[in-house]
């Protein structure tokens, strides 16, 4: 049989290789496709935070809403300090194609220097906010209206801003609030808290045209507006005593004064003035020394204006009587190496002559009875040394050396007023110790009771020390004190020039010499001189204190010749505008009960 023969070898297929490499092909397409997709989950997953925070910090932003601070009233309710509301221009430098002009525009409505503007925008390109000009008048914001700049590139916002009435009076009582609302001095700063309110907030976003839209309502919040404080000062009061201290500086010339009345039984101010001052809405050019409220932050020896407290407390420590005899040595007393003179020779004396004569000599054997330890009681009951806690910032507590720095010394220099320092403040409330019966009160620029909702002294935060509120002397002595010698002291002793026919006056000068700082002695051409006073002396209604630094015109340079005057207006002037307002309030709050006497102690 015939084999067949062998079949040639078979050639692969050109259909199979074309299928294997489109298949190769799909494969690797497929895989692109996965990564491509894979890529972009990732995007919009995993980058997605990242990049809405990029965009949210373009587009996205929080506005804070001002809170309107509350009114600065006076004691009857008429406004010091109110707010009003006005319009501040911003930019949106991130949307400014055209930085020169818009800077150009701006700059020739509202006066501004056009390079400087353009500089802020050109440097600030990035951010979506930058303040223009803040508190615009209406015409200046009618006038950037009407300018026509591009949408989304600029804006006003709704601010606040503090106008102070009546010409600025009581402008250190009250203090001032500053572009931020921050409150400088007076009231403003140490009750910022409660006026200033808090402001709220909302979120923002610019759409595609630049216009804002708010974008989360969760996180918003309305404004909550400061609360209105009730004062104790008396407007139509406070007026007067600016005038008549402006009378006082216009003829005296002194380097600086301060007036203060106070109603004693509350120890409520109604009005306080300092010399020089400023006007809280023209703050352009006011001199450094216009801040200082003397006040509270003058420290001064008091001279003779220190005695009656003194007197006081030794006839309370049981150490003097009323109806003896001081002998005054004719004018020369020695102590130890000091040599004490009065300006007049003077034999024995009644302890009331002490005080209208103003002994120094007698004053200085009062100290040798008292002693060291209750003489520096005494002062340190009277609040001496310690800031007395009113509603005021910078008020200084003083100068009284440690007991341990005391020395026989002191025994003839505190009972005439030397060897320490006081403020005018801490002076005047001594003295409304001795006015209202024997009580040391706090000192308040707040009224202590309204009958509305507005801010009030209970509330105030202000510290207190424990040494006020306490009964220093019996009401016996206090009432002996005003109604006998500090009467006569008016009626016949240093303070005649204080005398007003049908005005029931008590009062006590007050003369010191001032430290020279460059010999370390005490100047023969620098005076401090003051006079405190009340009425009517029966039943006092107000106390009066007048300081005046330095007075520089010619004449006599005494307590009773420089101050006495104008304090003596004053207080007819403040005794009748208390009887007007039914003040002292009488609620039990206000009465000196009688109690066993407290021992003063650190």
């Amino acid at each position: 049989m015939k084999e067949s023969p062998a079949s040639p070898p078979s050639r692969p297929s050109v259909r199979s290789s074309h299928g294997w490499r489109s298949t190769l092909f799909g494969a690797l397409l497929l895989a692109g496709w996965m990564l491509l997709m894979a890529r972009l989950i990732q995007l919009q997953g995993g980058q997605h935070a990242q990049l809405y925070s990029r965009v949210s910090r373009q587009s996205v932003h929080q506005e804070v809403l001002p809170a309107r601070p509350g009114d600065i009233l006076d004691r009857s309710g008429q406004a010091l300090a109110m707010t009003i509301e006005c319009e501040s221009l911003y930019a949106v430098p991130a949307r400014i194609n055209d930085p020169l002009k818009f800077a150009w525009q701006v700059s020739s409505v509202l006066n501004l220097n056009t390079d400087e503007l353009y500089d802020s925008l050109v440097r600030g390109r990035e951010k979506q906010f930058l303040w223009v000009r803040r508190r615009l008048d209406e015409q200046q914001a009618e006038r950037i209206r009407r300018l026509d700049l591009p949408s989304g590139t600029w804006g006003l916002r709704t601010e606040f801003l503090r106008r102070y009435l009546h010409d600025g009076y009581a402008a250190h009582a009250i203090g001032l609030r500053d572009i931020d609302n921050r409150g400088k001095g007076g009231l403003e700063e140490s009750l910022d808290e409660e006026l200033r309110g808090e402001d709220g907030l909302r979120v923002l976003a610019r759409d595609a045209r630049g216009v804002l839209m708010e974008v989360d309502e969760q996180r918003s919040r309305a404004p909550r507006p400061g609360r209105a404080v009730v004062s104790s000062i008396d407007l139509p009061l406070q007026i007067r005593t600016e005038e008549l201290l402006d009378e006082l500086v216009d003829e005296w010339r002194p380097k600086g004064a301060c007036a203060i009345v106070m109603e004693p039984w509350s120890g409520e101010v109604l009005a306080m003035a300092s010399r020089p001052t400023f006007h809280p809405d023209r703050l352009d050019e006011v001199d450094e020394t216009a801040w200082k409220n003397l006040a509270v932050s003058a420290v001064f020896e008091p001279g003779s204006t220190f005695k009656p407290m003194i007197t006081g407390w030794a006839l309370e420590q049981g150490c003097l009587q009323r109806d003896e005899e001081i002998d005054c040595s004719y004018g020369v007393y020695r102590m130890g190496p000091r040599v004490l003179h009065d300006h007049h020779s003077y034999g024995r004396l009644s302890v009331a002559d002490v005080l209208v004569k103003s002994s120094n000599i007698g004053m200085a054997k009062i100290g040798e009875r008292l002693g060291l330890d209750r003489l520096y009681d005494g002062v340190r009951s009277f609040g001496f040394g310690r800031v007395t806690g009113i509603e005021l910032p910078g008020e200084l507590p003083g100068i009284v050396h440690p007991r341990e720095d005391w020395t026989v010394y002191s025994l003839g220099s505190i009972p005439m007023g030397q060897e320490l320092a006081v403020t005018p403040l801490q002076l005047l409330t001594a003295h409304a110790a001795l006015a209202n019966g024997g009580r040391l009160r706090r000192p308040t620029l707040l009224r202590r009771s309204v009958q509305h909702r507005a801010f009030a002294a209970e509330s105030a935060t202000v510290a207190a020390g424990e040494h006020f509120d306490s009964l220093l002397l019996s009401r016996e002595t206090a009432e002996w004190l005003v109604r006998e010698p500090m009467t006569q002291v008016v009626e016949r002793g240093t303070a005649k020039a204080a005398r007003i026919r049908g005005i029931s006056l008590f009062g006590k000068t007050g003369t010191a010499q001032k430290l020279d700082p460059e010999t370390g002695t005490y100047s023969d051409r620098a005076w401090v001189v003051s006079f405190v006073c009340g009425s009517p002396a029966d039943a006092p209604r107000v106390v009066v204190l007048i300081m005046v630094d330095e007075p520089t015109a010619p004449g006599i340079h005494y307590g009773g010749t420089v101050a006495a005057p104008t304090a003596a207006k004053l207080t007819a002037v403040a005794a009748q505008r208390a009887m007007e307002l039914g003040l002292p309030e009488q609620d039990g709050s206000l009465q000196t009960t009688e109690r066993s006497l407290p021992t003063a102690t650190e």
